[in-house]
């Protein structure tokens, strides 16, 4: 299982890889594909923004993260990391877009923050242990990530990292995987 995990975690990585290959030798002309909010045309950018960045730096920062907090949500099972990678890009995105002040919005970090949110509580929802330790173990570690949801620099959609939280906190409770248990 290890082994198929981390050929997926390869996979999933590669995909922004390539991306940003294309976008740093085209000159960053794929971030017209980014998230504009209330602009009709931009509603693409819903699902193209998370995988654009506007610097190699930028690309860098965001994949020192992203496969790993990819790696621990497999831990509740490939499709419902599938959906929940879903969700995330699908809310944040449409919130950035209805809710987020009129500037250009690229990068993976509401994705990376939807995973934050998701692996924050999905565990205490869970109640498996394993699970419980993964979530204790990201906010021990990553913890102070939660600052990055305030406005602190103009270039830095920090919209993004408040509604990919959201949206990974709502899916972490409506993606647990408990039965619901109906009373009379």
């Amino acid at each position: 299982m290890l082994k198929k995990n981390l050929k997926l975690i390869l996979g999933f990585t590669a995909v922004f890889a390539v991306i940003e290959v294309i976008n740093l030798f085209t000159g960053r002309s794929l971030n017209q594909l980014g998230l504009l909010p209330r602009e009709v045309q931009a509603l693409p950018g819903i699902l193209t923004a998370p995988f654009l960045h506007g610097s190699l730096a930028h690309f860098i920062s965001n994949m020192l993260v992203l496969p790993l907090f990819a790696f621990l949500m497999l831990e509740y099972g490939h499709k419902r990391a599938f959906f929940v990678h879903l969700w995330i890009i699908v809310m944040s995105g449409l919130m950035v877009w209805l809710f987020g002040r009129y500037a250009l919005h690229i990068g993976a970090s509401g994705l990376i923050y939807g995973q934050f949110g998701f692996l924050l509580l999905a565990g205490f929802y869970h109640r498996h242990l394993i699970k419980i330790l993964i979530s204790l173990g990201v906010g021990a570690i990553y913890g102070s990530m939660i600052f990055g949801v305030f406005p602190s620099r103009p270039f830095i959609s920090w919209e993004y990292h408040l509604f990919g939280f959201v949206a990974g906190v709502l899916a972490a409770h409506y993606f647990n995987g408990r039965k619901t248990q109906k009373g009379h």
